[in-house]
């Protein structure tokens, strides 16, 4: 999962200044990165919590990646860079424990016994609660936008059937829609919030702090009892270095950059690719079954989200 959402108004606010002109071949592999790499992360989930414990692990993963994040932003721009208020390391805190803690760490628990694939349609509907959360707030979204909430809702509706028709866990599926509805908070909330200005610093915080919560909340639930690294296997081993350096950093980095150079309605697109990258990739490596209700369930959240991103991009 990424640490920004295509409706969050900072990112919309950066990219808008990006120029229209012809699209690059950097652009491009950048996009591709971000489709495949941030697609594949729920598999990499899967893996490491086959042999690992969920929090720890993805407290490991998090507190690894912020702190070489904030290394490379202060040997890219100096030591100065990493600087910041005491406000903006409180609503840095706040924002990392929604969307590492809570949106990300229920994901990870939630895989134990949700199929990668599923795990990631469910996620898809993050663009959906962040108009709902609009909503809340007074804001008025158009009709369209609206519209593609409830066709999604619907499609969610028919995902969670897979927990009420026994293939999965409901309670799984439950906490794969928690994580969405806390990852769209942290995401709604960080566009109004008073972060660091630049956002690698804010990102390393936000991954420290999230990722030092999970510890504590993995410690709090045991999972240090009869942990032994030697019972890990090499396949959860190589996924957890592969979330942490590829995951984390060069997709994000990737994601930054692409709001700065790419029009917003090329970037947001990855918000209804991951979900069919990782449903692939579910299927094909790890044998996923490809039940009814993801097929149909996944296709309407998909398209859902297609159709609220569009409609969102064109009021910018």
């Amino acid at each position: 999962m990424s640490t920004s959402t295509p409706l969050d108004g900072k990112a919309a606010a950066g990219s808008a200044t990006a120029a229209r002109g012809r699209i690059s071949g950097a652009v491009w592999f950048a996009l591709a990165l971000v489709y495949v790499v941030w697609g594949s992360t729920y598999l990499g989930i899967r893996i490491v919590v086959e042999t690992m414990p969920p929090f720890l692990s993805a407290g490991a993963r998090f507190i690894t990646a912020g702190l070489l994040l904030a290394a490379v932003v202060a040997w890219r721009s100096g030591p100065a860079a990493l600087r910041a208020t005491p406000a903006q390391l409180g609503s840095a805190a706040l924002v990392g424990l929604m969307l590492i803690l809570g949106g990300n760490g229920l994901v990870v628990l939630a895989e134990t016994s949700v199929p990668s694939g599923l795990a990631a349609l469910l996620v898809a509907a993050v663009p959906m609660w962040v108009v709902v959360l609009r909503a809340s707030t007074g804001d008025r979204p158009p009709r369209r936008t609206l519209g593609g909430v409830l066709v999604g809702l619907a499609g969610l509706a028919v995902l969670t059937g897979s927990g009420i028709g026994g293939a999965v866990r409901l309670s799984g599926v439950l906490m794969v829609v928690a994580a969405s509805v806390l990852w769209s908070l942290g995401s709604f909330s960080a566009s109004r919030l008073e972060l660091p200005g630049n956002p690698f610093t804010g990102s390393a915080y936000q991954m420290v702090v999230g990722g030092t919560a999970a510890v504590v909340v993995g410690l709090l639930r045991g999972e240090q009892r009869g942990l032994d690294p030697a019972s890990v296997s090499t396949a959860s081993w190589l996924a957890l270095a592969y979330l942490t350096l590829i995951g984390s950093l060069v997709g994000f980095t990737a994601y930054v950059w692409l709001l700065q150079a790419a029009p917003l309605s090329l970037v947001s697109t990855y918000a209804y690719v991951n979900p069919v990258v990782a449903v692939a990739l579910g299927a094909l490596i790890l044998d996923e079954a490809l039940t009814w209700p993801i097929v149909v369930g996944g296709s309407v959240v998909v398209a859902a989200v297609g159709v609220i991103v569009s409609t969102e991009r064109r009021k910018r």
